[in-house]
């Protein structure tokens, strides 16, 4: 928080709403760094801005001061993240903000990751004044899914998405199944898939859909999401999509018969059988991965479980304008009665408008 108490300028919000802007270009490139966004002030002006671009590449406040130069000296730093104080790929910017000799930094968020936290304690140390707060908010929903890592979290950061009717079904009954929402929104869903570290469907959407759950018609990230599917009995059809394609692109199937004859098959085609009896234990061996980030795109069933499980971090739905009517698949016909009746009281995140479809993101109140 703000060391002084007082309430911040509409101009300090602006810098750093400049800097998420900057941090966000980072989309997809910069995993399993945090993206990060900076700008540099003097006398009002800004004299230097700058993003983390690429993992292992210039961090943003390095980047800010390498475009501030001299004008840097007894400048104010808005970013949107407590500068790093440890060595990686890259030198920690705490020392070259000291180096540079700016009076002020102002950070949207402190860093919960121990290899990297204690930039503010380095900065003060020096003589430099750090504040904490601006734009807190917006800056800890970019990077959730780093932060919820970075603070100890033992799985991934769980977006489900969801594609559903008016009527709140994600698939009919009575007819073969094909696209809910409009080119717009399946593109916002691209998008969303490069920003994950992996992403999952449960092994009735994968039979259901044959679902090739790659990145297409965005720009690429810099590493593709590994492919997971919840496969409890390796049902996984040899000719599917995802396993056509497993010598390309990695696909982890999470089963608990990973020696059994069917996962033996769909291993000798590529595809990875691991061992996860039960729901956490497959979130455990994800996170053990390396995944901070899983984007879960269905069915009801691993929906309703992870639901259930109080597993959700964040609940994406693209609604579209049809009806699927009577006997269509409902979208929580899975979910506990307790976890659906929980949904009324999770806070609105985003909403934006894909041409006729709507998206909506949802937070539990807890996080």
């Amino acid at each position: 928080m703000r060391d002084s108490g007082s309430a911040w300028s509409v101009r300090e919000r602006a810098w750093m709403r400049r800097a998420l802007a900057l941090a966000a270009r980072g989309w997809g490139q910069t995993a399993p760094n945090p993206m990060v966004g900076a700008v540099i002030v003097r006398d009002g002006v800004l004299v230097g801005a700058g993003h983390h671009a690429r993992f292992g590449e210039l961090h943003a406040e390095a980047a800010a001061l390498a475009q501030a130069g001299d004008h840097a000296r007894g400048a104010d730093v808005y970013c949107t993240l407590e500068p790093c104080n440890g060595h990686g790929k890259q030198p920690p910017c705490s020392q070259a903000l000291i180096a540079a000799g700016v009076r002020r930094v102002v950070a949207a968020t402190p860093d919960p990751n121990p290899a990297k936290a204690r930039g503010a304690e380095a900065l003060r140390a020096a003589g430099i004044a750090v504040e904490f707060g601006l734009e807190e908010e917006a800056a800890r929903e970019l990077n959730a899914p780093f932060l919820h890592w970075a603070s100890g979290a033992k799985r991934p950061w769980i977006t489900l998405k969801l594609a559903v009717s008016l009527d709140g079904a994600i698939a009919a009954g009575d007819r073969e199944r094909g696209w809910l929402t409009g080119e717009a929104a399946r593109k916002q869903v691209h998008r969303l898939r490069a920003g994950a570290d992996a992403v999952a469907v449960g092994i009735g959407t994968a039979i259901a859909d044959d679902p090739a759950l790659t990145v297409r018609g965005v720009k690429k990230p810099r590493v593709a999401p590994l492919r997971v599917v919840f496969d409890h009995s390796a049902r996984l059809p040899l000719g599917s999509q995802l396993v056509r394609s497993a010598k390309k692109a990695p696909v982890v199937l999470l089963t608990s018969a990973p020696s059994g004859e069917s996962a033996l098959a769909l291993a000798r085609k590529g595809v990875e059988p691991v061992e996860a009896p039960d729901l956490s234990s497959a979130l455990q061996a994800l996170h053990a991965r390396g995944v901070q980030h899983l984007l879960v795109e269905g069915g009801a069933t691993l929906a309703g479980a992870l639901l259930g499980g109080n597993l959700v971090d964040r609940l994406v739905i693209f609604q579209a304008p049809v009806l699927l009517g009577a006997g269509a698949l409902g979208a929580f016909s899975a979910a506990p009665a307790a976890a659906t009746s929980a949904l009324s009281r999770w806070r609105v995140v985003e909403r934006r408008e894909f041409d006729d479809d709507l998206m909506t993101i949802l937070a539990p109140p807890d996080r």
